[in-house]
């Protein structure tokens, strides 16, 4: 049976036969780099709809309620958060290994319907962002006769 390759356009092996240089420069030109043991923050969702609203229950722990942002414009619904780093340190103590994740993280999605932005409300408790987005009236649609 033959084996089978995947074809790279972006490797560089062509150029350096051990495959070092290749090593090095990997993620460079094809996605962002990303440092090995480093937690990524990620906004996991959970939506719902009923009749009336949307409710979105967003997790985003260790984040200050001041540091989320939220922002609505039509259908289209955007989550933003920031963690800072919050430096203590004490005489005779050094930071050996920090896992937490310091920077920004950012999540939009669409809906089906428009929201009513003057309605809707947002609660953060224990980690978990609670978005209830009250759908937008329908307008009436209104004929007119060609004359």
């Amino acid at each position: 049976m033959a084996n089978l390759t995947r074809y790279d356009p972006f490797s560089l092996t062509r150029l350096d036969p051990f495959g070092d240089l290749d090593d090095l420069l990997k993620g460079f030109f094809v996605r962002p780099v990303a440092f090995e043991g480093q937690p990524q923050m990620q906004i996991k969702m959970d939506l719902k709809e009923n009749d009336t609203a949307y409710t979105v229950h967003a997790d985003i722990p260790g984040v200050k309620k001041e540091d989320i942002h939220v922002s609505i414009e039509g259908n289209r619904v955007s989550i933003s958060a920031e963690t800072k780093i919050e430096k203590e340190e004490k005489e005779g103590e050094k930071l050996l290994r920090s896992e937490r994740y310091v920077g920004k993280v950012a999540r939009s999605f669409t809906l089906a319907q428009d929201v009513d932005e003057a309605r809707a409300q947002a609660k953060y408790s224990d980690g978990v962002l609670e978005l209830t987005l009250p759908k937008k009236a329908a307008g009436s649609v209104k004929k007119l006769t060609v004359q």
